[in-house]
């Protein structure tokens, strides 16, 4: 039921737009909020990394979870999104992330745990078709048999669903543990832990670009879907940018579970 929920909805498409990454962050909020008050339709929305950044999620500690001397001297930007889930390892050209924005009555009849693996299915199909061996895990990860390729997070406000899933293109894998802090002793008391899983990118498995990948995807959406492609209005533009000024690249957001 939830299913034909997904695929009766008509839904919009924002394409695979560069942001730097605290807009990004201010964008999920406005876009949520747009799909609550009835301004826009049930929306996905590819993002694409300018910079590289570290995403942590809304309940973890950035001291517990960021090498903050090594982030900062490889350049990396860390900012906090809306949403639960570990910190994501994001670099232009080798990280695709997507948004949905959704009411919740989409996905009614199904547990939390399973609308993870219901709002990723079309992603995890889209990589089949390019012949990469990739299935679910719950709760919320997107794996090959050699590792993880992506996870996703959720925010519900209000009867009102955000989902939002990391895809690694490719990786230094060794990168991670320099900068993330799996494993490490704690320094705060508060924050939830990312897990240490074996990481596993598309480009193991594929000759296509980071940006080809994401075109994929967007026109396997769009036909699996019958979705429309759109653009941000002034408006939502406007709003985000506030929102980066306000909260997203502000230290007591960033640091509010230092």
């Amino acid at each position: 039921m939830a299913a034909d929920n997904l695929h009766d909805a008509e839904w919009d498409v924002l394409p695979y737009s560069p942001h730097p990454a605290h807009m990004h962050m201010a964008l999920d909020e406005v876009l949520l909020d747009q799909v609550m008050h009835g301004s826009r339709r049930p929306t996905l929305r590819l993002w694409r990394w300018i910079e590289p950044a570290l995403v942590i999620g809304s309940h973890q500690s950035v001291r517990n979870e960021i090498d903050l001397q090594n982030a900062a001297a490889l350049g990396f930007i860390v900012t906090r999104r809306m949403s639960g889930g570990g910190t994501m390892l994001c670099e232009p050209g080798r990280t695709i992330t997507y948004s949905m924005y959704l009411p919740e009555s989409m996905v009614a009849g199904i547990s939390f745990r399973k609308s993870y693996a219901l709002l990723d299915d079309w992603t995890v199909r889209a990589f089949n078709g390019l012949g990469i061996p990739t299935s679910y895990r719950e709760i919320n990860d997107i794996v090959s048999p050699r590792g993880k390729i992506g996870g996703a997070a959720q925010a519900r406000r209000r009867g009102f669903v955000l989902h939002h899933t990391t895809i690694a293109h490719s990786m230094d894998v060794e990168l991670l543990p320099r900068l993330i802090r799996i494993g490490r002793d704690r320094i705060a008391e508060r924050g939830v832990r990312s897990a240490d899983k074996a990481v596993s990118p598309l480009s193991w498995f594929t000759r296509l670009s980071c940006d080809e990948v994401a075109a994929h995807m967007q026109g396997f959406f769009i036909r699996e879907f019958h979705a429309e492609e759109s653009t941000l209005t002034r408006e939502e533009l406007a709003a985000a940018t506030q929102l980066v000024a306000s909260k997203y690249s502000e230290a007591p957001w960033i640091n509010r579970l230092a």
